[in-house]
């Protein structure tokens, strides 16, 4: 009887330094492929962002045939953004002209919490009336049909016509703080009436609009003659 042949004995198990090393070769490829694409789309991520803020722009100050970007700075005075970081404190804004070179209205940038992300928009001001015109969207994920009515909804919109902005006598903060109210309950000018069933968004856009004018204004109002023609 002839015998059957050895059983093939199991591989030893890999000592568990290499795979360590293994794991850890593994995650510094990815880690390099992940800020590799991170680098190489940045540039036309920032382009394309700056596009779409642009455009906001001419949406919200409809007379507006060119515009220039510059920093109100937190000790007083207003600066020509550069390319640089801005110092810390400072708000950058957008002074939008028509076509015979004079101030057609100002333009900033607001951003509130919303349901589902941050609500990035953009707002814009006459200093004439002390009053917001206009709002834009710049970034938005909130819930399909619901939270984006904030870009199609007639009344919501129509808030922003003529929303007051003014500041208090001493220039230091908006007289009456822009908020977002029930649907259906608006009685003073500086309140937003909300889109019924998209309260929370329609709230981030009411923060957003009064954190950012909050900042800027009582910064740019003693320095607006610097902006008031194209430069």
């Amino acid at each position: 009887m002839s015998e059957s042949p050895p059983a093939p004995s199991a591989p030893a198990p890999a000592p568990m330094r290499d795979l360590v090393l293994t794991l850890g070769l593994v995650a510094a490829v990815c880690g390099l492929i992940i800020v590799g694409a991170y680098q190489l789309t940045l540039d036309a991520v920032t382009a394309n962002r700056r596009i779409a803020l642009e455009r906001s722009v001419f949406k919200v100050i409809p007379a507006a045939n060119s515009l220039a970007e510059f920093l109100a700075l937190p000790g007083g005075g207003v600066a020509p953004a550069g390319a640089g970081q801005a110092p810390a404190g400072a708000v950058r804004f957008f002074a939008a002209y028509d076509a015979q070179g004079r101030l057609a209205g100002i333009a900033a940038e607001g951003a509130a919490k919303g349901y589902a992300d941050t609500v990035r928009i953009l707002f814009g001001y006459q200093p004439g009336c002390q009053c917001i015109t206009g709002i834009g969207v710049v970034s938005l994920r909130e819930t399909p049909g619901i939270g984006d009515k904030i870009v199609t909804d007639k009344a919501f919109l129509a808030n922003f016509t003529a929303l007051d902005a003014r500041l208090n006598a001493e220039l230091s903060a908006l007289a009456h703080e822009i908020r977002t109210v029930k649907h259906g309950t608006k009685a003073s000018p500086w309140q937003v009436d909300a889109i019924s069933g998209a309260t929370i968004t329609s709230r981030a856009v009411g923060k957003a609009v009064n954190d950012a004018a909050q900042s800027l204004l009582p910064k740019l109002a003693p320095h607006l003659e610097k902006v008031s023609t194209k430069p």
